[in-house]
């Protein structure tokens, strides 16, 4: 058996009970055909890069299973025929699962996150900025030699 690597994005459209229970169909898909999940992150919702169909955020989904060769087209074409999906990928690998890493928080903390710190943090004390570049200003005109006229009468 393969191992895969899948990563759909989920419209955000979709309810709490009805993103689960699309999640683990897909999940009893690659049972029900022989396969092996090894692992689902949930990373959650997420804004995309483009608008997908008119969408600016899609929950994010990241599966990692071991299955027969033909499995990923089965898969393929259950994630395209499914209307709340906007976009799959489904990848083979070789070598070793990958470690489970803390993934970025999602939209609404990040957006919160800034502002509050912004908020907490001390005006920086103004520097003497203009005073070097004043001093630099200077010194470049100080450096410019102007070469005397050379005489051709020699």
């Amino acid at each position: 058996m393969n191992q895969y690597e899948v990563m759909y994005v989920i419209d955000t459209a979709l309810e709490d009970s009805a993103r689960t229970e699309l999640i683990n169909r897909f999940n009893e898909l690659v049972v029900k055909n022989g396969g092996e999940v090894e692992r689902v992150d949930e990373w959650g919702k997420r804004r995309l890069a483009y608008a997908i169909n008119y969408k600016t955020e899609g929950y994010y989904v990241l599966m990692y299973i071991k299955a027969p060769v033909d499995l990923p087209r089965e898969l393929e074409r259950n994630l395209k025929i499914s209307e709340s999906v906007l976009r799959y990928l489904v990848i083979r690998y070789e070598g070793e699962l990958p470690a489970k890493r803390e993934m970025n928080r999602p939209v609404r903390e990040a957006a919160e996150a800034p502002a509050a710190s912004a908020v907490e943090a001390p005006a920086p004390a103004a520097a003497p900025a203009p005073v070097e570049a004043a001093s630099v200003e200077a010194a470049p005109a100080e450096a410019v030699d102007e070469e005397a006229p050379v005489s051709e009468a020699e």
